[in-house]
């Protein structure tokens, strides 16, 4: 069985405090048969609310690729090479060169 959550406690607990409170002043019991039942239930409810927060999802884990399916370290290697030369063949304009173009005018 899996450790509760930070989450699933502490709904889990203020549910139990609250609903305990709330149960006890409404139902302005003073006998201890109703003190007990009052925490029983408080306790039920508090564990239907800590069982039903939402539960993160554990990581998915990696499975290892199939020796036939991995590509060669020079697939590899040609890749980013390729990669690597399109990315830097690609000509760039400076900021000079683009604030050049537009005429500076002065104020008259």
């Amino acid at each position: 069985m899996p450790r509760p959550t930070a989450a699933q406690l502490a709904y889990g607990s203020c549910t139990v405090i609250f609903s305990t409170l709330a149960m006890l002043l409404l139902s302005q019991t003073s006998s201890g048969v109703g003190v007990v039942v009052i925490a029983l239930s408080a306790l039920v409810l508090g564990l239907l609310v800590a069982m039903t927060v939402p539960v993160p999802k554990p990581a998915a884990t990696a499975t290892p690729m199939a020796s036939a399916a991995r590509p060669s370290p020079a697939a590899l290697t040609a890749t980013v090479t390729a990669v690597t030369q399109k990315r830097v063949s690609t000509p760039r304009e400076t900021v000079a060169a683009a604030g050049a173009s537009k005429p500076v005018r002065g104020r008259a």
